[in-house]
């Protein structure tokens, strides 16, 4: 399978996902922030978040339908030079809500400027039901019966 992941650095990503998260950090400790709930901790991970960042990204332009596949048959038994301390699938999905935000706060600095009309996403859409395609004018050509 030829896919972005056989062409991908990985440890170019990793540089640009941890300098992110290093200015991201740096910024966040200078931020007023609410107090923790009482009994609310991460447990330490010997991934750290950059790294599960790098693989989730990674993920995405793998070509791979689920990422339970991915992570078994790729990051486990190919990437481990790359990642010396990978955990077990099970606690890597535990590990993947923490990355969420600072994910969400990278994709929004590496965005182009939006030049006209923008798709968020390609999914086909039924506009009608099967009986009454014929006399749809809106989606002509395009809505799938």
């Amino acid at each position: 399978m030829d896919s972005i992941v056989s062409r991908l650095d990985i440890a170019h990503l990793f540089c640009e996902l941890d300098d992110f998260y290093q200015h991201f950090e740096h910024y966040w400790q200078h931020q007023v922030q609410l107090p923790s709930m009482p009994g609310e901790r991460r447990s330490q991970s010997r991934l750290s978040l950059s790294e599960v960042m790098t693989i989730i990204v990674a993920f995405h332009g793998s070509g791979f339908r689920t990422f339970k596949e991915f992570y078994t048959l790729c990051v486990l038994p190919h990437w481990r030079r790359a990642f010396p301390n990978l955990v077990s699938y099970s606690r890597f999905i535990e590990l993947m809500p923490w990355c969420l935000m600072l994910l969400c706060c990278f994709l929004h600095t590496r965005k182009g400027d939006c030049t006209g009309i923008a798709f968020i996403d390609s999914t086909p859409l039924n506009v009608c039901h099967p009986c009454r395609a014929h006399a749809h004018k809106v989606f002509q050509g395009q809505a799938k019966p």
